[in-house]
């Protein structure tokens, strides 16, 4: 059988597809195009905003109108939480974030019997970490390594508590054997990820610390570059730094979760911190590692946001120096109580307070690629773009450098400026 898949959201959910990739292909099926002939059609939905629902269900649409016989299965956090929404779409499978190797063989049941069925549970009452297959089918150079799932912070504006459920976390032995066999498959560099991996071990026999996973991992695939996913700025401590200095391989770049640089409205977004507890976590990773990409996100106009709390968002990202961010203007997702609060602002603020938040981020996005130029780098090329190959540092900045066959191997490079997203370098000589 022919199976395409889809994937939105985060890494989690590409992580997930991925392992549902080698599940089937395992079972001697073909993982093909997803805009080409298929038997079955497998889309991983994202739920994080309603923004995010609306793409799922034009995406389900338009690929039930383009594939009328086919089985169509979805999975992921929106029929989690909203099954209902989709049972007018035509879809034949339903899923929800868990429980993916029954998920599965549901739909190559239904590709027999042509019988619609759900495999859905209670996320709230899920206890268990899932065990999937780490790594991918493709010549990838960066594999992701799933070690954490669910959240128990419960943001106001979040509904993933809801559609994930509470914190499950990986054993070390798993995920060092996991770390284990993507070094073999001959990926350079693993992606520590999960819901909230800052959480990780509160869940295990004597609520270890996630440095004493990294600890783990870093030492058991030492020539491999390990990077974390996005944290949450309470971890960051100086017993935190002082552990991870201690590991070469970990890459020096370090995604904060901020979403906004004032504290009345981080207290309306029930984040547990506020702007000195989180630039404290900055200072800190920049004095423990010199030069490192701290990155962020950044929600703007939350329900209530007045000029000039907006307005102490921007100065505050302005003391942070962030090497890189992403701004999302806020949206409504009902089932959360944000989307309750009085004070919803229009369309126009937004998109307003989006361009000047972005244009900040820019800018500092520009003084921190300058700073490299004229240093050496160390880089792990991945494709080709036009006459160049492109990769990354090891504080995630993309580098353009011509060259031919450099796919999957890193060297050393000279940042001579900047180019378009990223910095131009010249490959230095290879050995």
């Amino acid at each position: 059988m022919k199976f395409g898949f889809y994937t939105l959201g985060c890494k989690v959910n590409q992580y997930e597809t991925q392992a549902m990739e080698q599940l089937l292909a395992a079972k001697g099926h073909e993982i093909c195009d997803f805009h080409g002939p298929c038997d079955a059609y497998i889309i991983n939905t994202c739920s994080v905003t309603a923004v995010a629902d609306k793409k799922n269900r034009a995406v389900i649409r338009r690929c039930r109108r383009e594939n009328p016989h086919a089985v169509i299965a979805v999975c992921g956090c929106y029929p989690q939480h909203a099954a209902e929404a989709l049972e007018n779409l035509g879809i034949d499978v339903l899923g929800g974030s868990a429980e993916r190797e029954q998920f599965l063989q549901q739909v190559l049941d239904t590709l027999q019997t042509r019988q619609k069925a759900k495999v859905l549970d209670q996320a709230l009452k899920r206890r268990s970490f899932e065990i999937l297959p780490a790594g991918g089918l493709e010549g990838r150079t960066r594999a992701m390594l799933k070690v954490q799932d669910g959240c128990v912070n419960f943001c106001s504006y979040c509904i993933i508590p809801y559609t994930r459920g509470p914190v499950r976390s990986a054993p070390i032995d798993l995920a060092v054997e996991q770390a284990r066999v993507l070094a073999e498959q001959g990926y350079k560099e693993i992606v520590v990820t999960g819901i909230e991996i800052a959480s990780w071990g509160v869940d295990l026999p004597g609520k270890p610390l996630l440095t004493a996973l990294l600890e783990a991992v870093c030492t058991a695939v030492p020539d491999l570059r390990v990077r974390l996913g996005s944290l949450e700025p309470r971890i960051v401590t100086e017993t935190f730094c002082e552990s991870l200095r201690k590991l070469p391989n970990i890459c020096p770049q370090f995604h904060l979760s901020m979403q906004s640089g004032c504290d009345t409205v981080l207290a309306r977004m029930k984040r547990k911190y506020d702007t000195a507890r989180y630039l404290q976590s900055v200072q800190l990773l920049n004095r423990y590692f010199p030069g490192c990409a701290v990155t962020t996100d950044m929600i703007v106009a939350f329900p209530g946001e007045t000029e000039e709390e907006f307005a102490a968002s921007l100065e505050f990202i302005q003391k942070c120096a962030f090497a890189d961010m992403h701004i999302f203007p806020y949206s409504r997702r009902p089932g959360t109580p944000a989307d309750k609060m009085p004070g919803q602002l229009n369309n126009a603020v937004k998109e307003a307070r989006s361009k000047a938040a972005i244009a900040v981020a820019e800018e500092m996005s520009r003084t921190y690629r300058q700073s490299l130029v004229n240093t050496r780098v160390q880089v792990l090329f991945e494709e080709k773009d036009g006459t160049y190959y492109t990769g990354h540092t090891p504080n995630y900045i993309k580098v353009y450098v011509p060259g031919e066959d450099l796919h999957n191997v890193i060297l050393p490079v000279t940042v001579t400026g900047l180019h378009n997203d990223g910095v131009m370098g010249r490959l230095d000589n290879r050995v």
